[in-house]
């Protein structure tokens, strides 16, 4: 058994308000365990595009999740995560958990940066989100009744954000975790037509998924207005990444939890009962969501 470091040094959990960021705070917050929410909006604010934000962010922090914003993917993102590594540890950081992506190569020069830092490092490297069905942007086609993604045979393990949040809890506050590198997936492959069914299923109404070309999805992208380097990210990851490199399981939650992963189907059916795909819409929801509908294979909204 991992034995958990009883502490009152404050945790600093990057993109705090976001998917998995609020996770993490809310289990550390539960346990009675100080910690600080980087994010625009924290105390004090936190930015990865201004450095000036980073110094007080680390202040008097012994540990920090790192989740980057928008994607390690994108150009630049490993020397901005090295960069602040390094200034983490210098400030007195000695714990770093990074969320990488699996079959990234951006994501592993992330990971090579923050692994020279001199920190106790461990790395997440995640699949694709059950939550982006229900908390992304995948959520307004869900609601519309059709989900249209260039994604067609491949299949995915896609990973419970609650057990993404629980690895990183325990990597942040318990020994036995440094130098590791946790495959994060769930118990099974699926094609996202299949994580479709199994969402229809849950919610016991009728949800559809259409497979669309790459060439009209980066159309429909550019329609959007979408900035070049958004559109190249996201053709990026559904094209290259998900290629089948990543259409195997990995071992990440058993290793670090000692327990299997949350299965979709029991996401699907939990998310179905708390009203995530079943609450009224608001007017924003209601304008996307009528939009989707008239275009249809073309209207997208994006995934991550």
């Amino acid at each position: 058994m991992k034995r958990t470091d009883l502490t009152t040094e404050t945790t600093l959990v990057l993109s705090g308000t976001g998917k998995t960021g609020r996770r993490i705070v809310e289990r550390l917050s539960a346990r009675g365990l100080p910690v600080r929410v980087g994010s625009r909006s924290g105390r004090p604010p936190f930015d990865w595009e201004d450095r000036e934000t980073w110094a007080p962010a680390v202040l008097g922090v012994t540990s920090a999740y790192l989740a980057y914003f928008p994607d390690l993917a994108v150009p630049g993102a490993a020397a901005t995560v090295g960069s602040f590594a390094e200034l983490a540890v210098a400030s007195g950081v000695r714990r770093l958990v990074l969320l990488s992506g699996r079959g990234e190569e951006g994501a592993q020069l992330a990971e090579h940066a923050v692994r020279r830092s001199g920190a106790d490092w461990t790395v997440l490297r995640s699949s694709w989100f059950c939550q982006n069905f229900s908390e992304g942007s995948f959520l307004d086609m869900v609601l519309a009744g059709e989900v249209a993604l260039p994604a067609g045979s491949v299949a995915e393990p896609f990973v419970d954000l609650d057990d993404v949040a629980d690895v990183a809890v325990a990597a942040l506050t318990e020994s036995g975790h440094a130098g590791h590198i946790y495959e994060l997936t769930g118990p099974q492959l699926l094609t996202f037509a299949e994580a479709v069914e199994q969402i229809a299923r849950a919610t016991g109404r009728q949800v559809d998924y259409v497979q669309i070309s790459m060439e009209q999805f980066v159309s429909a992208l550019a329609e959007q207005g979408e900035p070049e380097a958004a559109v190249a990210l996201l053709s990026y990851l559904f094209s290259e990444v998900l290629d089948g490199r990543n259409a195997q399981l990995g071992d990440g939650v058993q290793r670090a939890l000692g327990r299997v992963p949350r299965a979709f189907s029991d996401y699907a059916r939990d998310a179905a009962a708390s009203g995530a795909w079943q609450h009224a819409l608001t007017p924003a929801h209601r304008s996307r969501v009528a939009e989707y509908r008239d275009g249809k294979e073309t209207r997208l909204r994006r995934p991550l």
